[in-house]
């Protein structure tokens, strides 16, 4: 299996489930709580890594308890975080997040430390970047950082992939780097600057290949996912399951694509397994608690198949 180095954000999730969101100034008992590891580069290198990937995972985190026990979490699950970077005078990353009864949820970000993964630091992991055959990549650390890392994957012909979460504005010469662009349609629209709903996921997809992504998925939820480059478009169909949390069930999918590519499967078979994937995400509550392990995948879809046939 082919290297995959994902760089980008670690959290602490503290998970609350509920019936219903409360209101302003509301109340409310919560049905449950939970403690887990998040972020969204944390849930997409353990999600490659349960996946049967070969995978470093690059963040920042602070010297304190949260720290220290994100550490000793990734280390007992065998994940390579040698070149996480550690400081002492911030905070590391939390996330808030609520989920209801319908396995809608809510997030409210604490970034700290995962601010300072600096594009300093990242220069000095070119050797690592350059031996590898994927950086993944997010925008939950400083958009500098994100650029630095496109600009030393290109220099040493390293695939990028990279999802664009949470929105924001990608400069051209960042999406010319970008080998694989993964979207949501909020972030397919502030990017493009054109609206889905005006001109049509097609004409926003090929507006953001013109921008300079070699390829474009956009990710629907329970509509599956849009895949798209300038000869080729699929669509890929959601598999139906019952879906009690959706949180990280995009960096699942992320995960998942990346080590499929770096396996050389086709776009079908990449795309379906990245949804089985993040269907079985979807099953349970927490980021990284409801990571599949490969064996779990690769069962699931000899049950269930393709969730209909591919469409071109």
């Amino acid at each position: 299996m082919s290297k995959i180095i994902v760089i980008g954000s670690s959290n602490t999730d503290l998970i609350a489930t509920m019936k219903r969101f409360p209101m302003a100034g509301e109340t409310l008992q919560g049905r449950s709580f939970l403690q887990a590891m998040g972020g969204k580069g944390g849930n997409q290198a353990m999600s490659a890594h349960k996946l049967g990937g070969d995978v470093q995972f690059i963040s920042c985190l602070g010297t304190d308890e949260n720290g220290r026990n994100t550490l000793t979490y990734y280390t007992r699950e065998q994940l390579d975080v040698s070149k996480v970077l550690l400081v002492e005078n911030a905070a590391s990353g939390t996330a808030m997040i609520w989920v209801d009864d319908n396995g809608e949820n809510s997030i409210v970000i604490n970034p700290g430390a995962n601010m300072m993964l600096s594009p300093e630091y990242v220069c000095g992991l070119e050797t690592e970047i350059a031996n590898a055959a994927m950086v993944v990549v997010q925008l939950e650390i400083p958009y500098e950082t994100v650029q630095k890392i496109c600009g030393i994957a290109v220099k040493n012909k390293t695939k990028i992939l990279l999802n664009a979460a949470p929105a924001g504005k990608i400069d051209r010469e960042t999406l010319k780097r970008v080998d694989y662009l993964v979207v949501n349609e909020t972030e397919a629209e502030i990017i493009s600057g054109v609206s889905l709903e005006t001109f049509g996921q097609e004409e926003v997809l090929d507006k953001l290949l013109a921008m300079g992504a070699k390829a474009v998925m956009l990710t629907l939820g329970e509509k599956g996912c849009l895949f798209k480059t300038r000869q080729t478009m699929l669509y890929s169909p959601a598999f139906v399951v019952d879906a009690k949390d959706t949180t990280a069930a995009g960096d699942v999918f992320c995960g998942a694509l990346a080590v499929e590519l770096c396996r050389e499967t086709d776009w079908e078979t990449a795309l379906t397994f990245a949804s089985a994937a993040s269907a079985l995400c979807v099953t349970r509550i927490g980021a990284q608690p409801s990571i599949p392990t490969e064996e779990e995948v690769r069962d699931f879809l000899r049950k269930k198949g393709r969730p209909n046939d591919l469409v071109r």
